[in-house]
């Protein structure tokens, strides 16, 4: 698995006017090239009075799966275009489609391209870009006596305290990123003399806002 990638943090959507056409970017997350094919039927719907419903997704951890359509407009001037959008930005499961309702003036080879790169871009944008880091999730059992002070030390650290239950023990909750669990190990087993109990449950994705200037 990947350590960390960047993808979209949801279903963002944004417009364009360019010549009196219409050019809607709308851009969402997808795991597999099932969900991206139903976002895609979905824009479709929503938009079936549209002149076009451009499309391009890429998916897997090494961007295995990439596919665009032109949906009707000239070979390399739409779909691609939007796909190399999302390759530049370096975005992986992720699936958009840049819908154009027709202003009545023809664009031109180039100036389609630079349409539907706008579209794809302003769609990618609206949806707001995330990074997806690989978190080990820990559950650590210790007495109550331990609670106050270790919960400072977690939220001074780089570790994300998910939850803390209060049952016989005090439960916490810890999301530690890459590098950073065995240092979870070793300082829960420090602070509370060996008495912790420490159980590692796996390891999952953490999204993480990304400023784009």
């Amino acid at each position: 698995m990947l350590e960390e990638y960047l993808t979209v943090g949801g279903t963002g959507q944004d417009m364009v006017v360019i010549k009196r056409s219409k050019f809607i970017g709308t851009a969402a997350p997808a795991s597999d090239e099932a969900e991206a094919l139903a976002f895609i039927e979905k824009i479709k719907d929503e938009h079936k009075q549209a002149t076009h419903n451009v499309y391009a997704y890429q998916i897997g951890e090494n961007n295995q799966l990439q596919r665009f359509s032109d949906d009707g407009e000239p070979s390399g001037t739409a779909g691609m275009p939007v796909l190399e959008v999302i390759k530049q930005m370096d975005l992986r499961n992720v699936v958009v489609v840049v819908t154009r309702y027709f202003g009545g003036t023809l664009l031109g080879a180039g100036g389609l391209v630079r349409a539907y790169t706008e579209g794809a871009k302003i769609g990618i944008l609206a949806a707001g870009i995330v990074k997806m880091v690989l978190h080990t999730r820990f559950e650590i059992s210790v007495d109550y006596t331990f609670s106050g002070k270790l919960q400072n030390v977690v939220m001074q650290s780089p570790w994300r305290l998910d939850d803390i239950e209060y049952g016989a023990q005090v439960c916490f909750k810890v999301l530690a990123p890459p590098g950073e669990e065995h240092r979870v190990r070793e300082v829960f087993t420090e602070l509370t003399g060996g008495q912790a109990v420490i159980q590692e449950l796996g390891k999952e994705y953490i999204a993480i806002p990304v400023e784009v200037g």
